[in-house]
């Protein structure tokens, strides 16, 4: 995917696309041709004269890229063109040893194990990416960890809540995440089977071969897996999730931006956030990249796993389906995480804004702390039946405390029954703090 369109330095991430681009791509290649060559010759495959030559040529980058992009589409893969022109090179300066380039491998081969090679390099940058989100995050919970504002269900108003678990929780989604990158990236396979997943051509060696190979280029050795897809599909469904987690925190920060809501503002300087039209706007251009790219993962992460059916020992056509969408994945993760930075980094929360949406129902959202305080005497029932009767009497001119004190029930337990303490939304933030610190933790230890 070139990175030329308008919007790609909203809607992507060019860091993250170069590590799947042309040339990167062919720098994988030969590296895979090279290692192999090593390999080889160190458990005496081929003349330790001709890898020597291999490797020089595969250094030197002799490959003409835009040829390979040319003639891709004649052999279905850039495996062939570039070992044709590697191949070449090598010849022109040891005839002998161009006799042993792609010694027994397939292209597949080349074009898994260049995969894995650019999406350990695309992890470690989601990874710094990941961090640089998690550590905002941590920072707003530390500082909002007691700043009081309204939990909302179904998109209601429902409890009191703190905006530090808040940011607490989206920080703790993204901890889990990141211990799954790391452990996918620790396990990224080679992929290296020969013509038909045996290594045939390597009669006993081929095992010890594939150790070395591994090795060599920092990967798992692994069974082949050129029609086993698993780890693909996990790949994909990282990367899927990484856009979703970011995606959700994004929904909540728009959400929490809207002009009636107004309980946090994107930073932003001159022209940031502007509106062509109507000078007032100050739109929150980072929270909504963040769900617009989130929203492309699932059609990506569908092509992925639809490309189930690779058939018998080398796929016709499902293997090339994954290579795009795969790619698409890192660059939208890569995206995501990126625009999420920015949406954090200037976060302004309103404090105020926050309280007085918490009181603005006139004590409502404290109608479970009045039933939970009520049941011990009344039961849960006959205690949820007197708050409901007090709710319909509260309006602009009476609050919950006043119209609850007007029940004869409620009366009858006044000296038992601080009902100043039991509306307090201070009172009712069950483990909101703990669990806070509890994240805060799990963060401090991972940095």
């Amino acid at each position: 995917m070139a990175l030329d369109s308008l919007t790609d330095t909203y809607l992507a991430s060019p860091t993250l696309a170069a590590c799947f681009g042309a040339d990167a791509t062919v720098a994988q290649m030969l590296a895979f041709e090279a290692a192999l060559a090593a390999a080889q010759a160190s458990l005496g495959l081929i003349p330790a004269e001709a890898a020597r030559a291999i490797e020089d040529c595969c250094r030197a980058a002799p490959v003409d890229v835009a040829g390979v992009l040319r003639d891709t589409a004649a052999s279905s893969t850039p495996a062939i063109p570039l070992v044709q022109q590697l191949t070449v090179a090598v010849a022109a300066r040891d005839g002998a040893a161009a006799h042993y380039v792609h010694w027994g491998a397939t292209s597949q081969d080349v074009m898994d194990t260049a995969s894995m090679l650019a999406a350990r390099d695309g992890l470690v940058l989601l990874a710094e990416r990941l961090a640089q989100c998690m550590e905002a995050l941590a920072g707003l919970a530390r500082r909002e960890r007691d700043t009081l504002m309204v939990a909302r269900t179904l998109a209601q108003h429902a409890l009191p809540t703190t905006f530090g678990y808040k940011a607490a929780l989206w920080l703790n989604a993204l901890l889990d995440l990141a211990e799954r990158l790391d452990a996918t990236r620790a396990c990224l396979p080679l992929q290296f089977g020969g013509a038909a997943g045996t290594l045939a051509a390597y009669g006993d060696a081929g095992p010890a071969l594939r150790d070395a190979l591994a090795a060599a280029l920092g990967l798992e050795a692994r069974l082949p897996w050129h029609t086993d897809r698993t780890v693909v599909r996990e790949l994909a469904a990282l990367l899927a999730a990484l856009c979703a987690a970011a995606g959700k925190i994004g929904h909540d920060l728009v959400l929490e931006m809207q002009s009636e809501v107004a309980e946090l503002q994107e930073g932003g300087g001159a022209g940031r956030g502007g509106s062509s039209a109507m000078p007032h706007k100050r739109n929150p251009v980072a929270a909504m990249a963040v769900t617009a790219v989130a929203r492309r993962a699932p059609g990506l992460l569908a092509t992925v796993f639809a490309s189930f059916d690779h058939d018998h020992e080398r796929a016709s056509g499902a293997w090339h389906a994954e290579w795009l969408a795969l790619r698409e994945l890192f660059v939208a993760a890569g995206a995501a995480l990126e625009q999420l930075a920015v949406a954090l980094g200037g976060l302004e929360v309103r404090a105020d804004a926050m309280r007085a949406h918490l009181e603005a129902g006139g004590g409502r959202v404290m109608a479970e702390a009045a039933s939970m305080a009520l049941a011990p005497a009344l039961g849960r029932v006959a205690a949820q039946a007197v708050v409901k009767r007090a709710l319909m009497r509260v309006d602009a001119n009476r609050g919950l405390a006043e119209a609850l004190a007007a029940e004869p029930e409620v009366r009858d337990l006044a000296d038992a029954l601080d009902l100043a303490r039991v509306l307090d939304p201070r009172g009712y933030l069950g483990a909101a703090g703990e669990f806070t610190d509890q994240v805060l933790a799990r963060h401090a230890a991972r940095t």
